[in-house]
This record gives C-alpha cells, structure tokens and sequence, in this order.
C-alpha cells in the first residue's frame, strides 16, 4: 500500500543540513497497522507527511497504491489524497464554527456531497458514539469528542489508508484508548490500512508492527513484540554540513 526508496527530506538551518528523512527504504502492505515511534526531532511526523503528500521529499521515491507521486500535478496529488487517504491530527483542526457533522462533509467539498454520504456521515458519528452530539460545535464537546470527530472525518471518503500524527496526544489516558480502539476497528473490520505516530510506547504496542526511527533513518522494527529487524547506529547521518 505503501512503498518508499531512498526517501529523503533535507531542512536547510543556516549553513546545516538537517535530515528529517535519510534514505528511508519501507514497505507498508495493504491492512497493516503500523506505529512509527522515536524521540522528538527523529524524523515521525516527516515520514508521516511524505507518505500522505503533504510534503514533497528532496529525492527517493513513494508509491501509494501502485502510484508514483513524484511527478503528480498538485491537483492529481490532491486527488490521490481525497480518494485514497484520511488524515488524523494532533490538534484536531476542527473548524470551530461548524457542527460535528458538517465538519465531517470538510473532505467532500472538492467534489461535493453525493447521494448516501449524508447518510454515511450519521453512521460514522454513531460508530463513534457522538449521534447524539451531531449538531454541536467544537467548543460544545470535549477534547476526546473532538478527536472522535476527527476520525469520523478521517473515514468520510472510505479511504484505503489512515495516517494519525499523535492521535492521542492531547486526550486523558481513558479517551486515548477509545480512539485507539477505534481506529483498531477500522483496520480489523474494514481492512483500512493505519500508520500512527506516537511517542507512547503505550500506543505504540498495540500496531502491529512498529517502525523505530532515530535522525531521519530506521533504527529496527517489531512485529508481534519480536524484533524483525535491526540497522546500525545513525551517529554518522545525524546531521551533514
């Protein structure tokens, strides 16, 4: 589902050169639940925004369902996200002066609403136990509400993959583990596939695989709690000048 060569991001502080990706090479197949965790500054959220197109990397390849998104026009690669992929965010971004349900149809108005998604809109809401807070604002509904809200957003165009930048970072321990069996849901019932960042070993336990990154480069991976995979010290590509 998703397929990365060589991807790299470079930041340009001063005279430095700082990578938020170093020639990461990843293979994410279709139904994955995968966590990607590491110390702040490691490259997380980078990855997370190149695999979706949010971003564009300085060289290296991604494939999202068999599509090269290098070359993709601005309005292909926002097609691409639309139909393929759902966005989940630390800080909800919500916008505050519509509904619940109204900032789910958020994603729709490139294309607009078509018949049954209203319908589908509801039922998200019901999945996420908020029907009956369909009509309130943000500022109406608590922090694990919103997030709930979020996620309903994130499904609204029945995307193949789920991406989530700190989901559960700014929820209590008991919302955090709502919305995390949400979106394991998602995955076991719907097949989505989900890539989750996340800085709580916590969170990070329950993918089914999990991605530790350190400086922009793969450190090792888990899966099923068992180490599959471990890459040398990234010391050497900490920061190039």
């Amino acid at each position: 589902m998703i397929v990365t060569k060589e991807l790299t991001k470079v930041y340009h502080l001063g005279g430095t050169k700082v990578y938020g990706a170093n020639e990461i090479d990843l293979r994410i197949e279709s139904g994955e639940f995968v966590s990607v965790m590491g110390p702040s500054g490691s490259g997380k959220s980078t990855l997370l925004y190149l695999m979706g197109g949010l971003d564009r990397p300085t060289s290296g390849k991604i494939w999202i369902d068999g599509v090269d998104i290098e070359n993709l026009c601005y309005a292909k690669l926002c097609d691409l996200r639309k139909d393929k992929i759902g966005f989940i965010f630390q800080s909800f971004n919500l916008i505050p002066t519509l509904n619940a349900l109204e900032n789910i149809f958020v994603p729709l108005a490139p294309s607009g609403i078509r018949n049954g998604q209203k319908a589908y809109a509801k039922k998200l809401l019901e999945l996420v136990d908020l029907e009956d807070r369909m009509y309130h604002t943000p500022n109406q509904l608590s922090g694990g509400q919103q997030q709930r809200v979020a996620i309903a957003r994130a499904f609204i165009n029945k995307p193949k993959i789920i991406l989530a930048d700190e989901p559960t970072g700014n929820l209590d321990s008991t919302s955090g583990k709502e919305v995390m069996q949400l979106m394991r849901d998602m995955n076991e019932e719907k097949g989505v596939t989900i890539v989750i960042v996340t800085h709580d070993p916590n969170i990070g336990k329950e993918a089914d695989r999990t991605i530790h990154l350190e400086d922009g480069i793969i450190v090792k991976e888990v899966s099923d709690r068992k180490l599959i995979s471990q890459h040398s010290s990234p010391i050497s590509h900490k920061i190039k000048s």
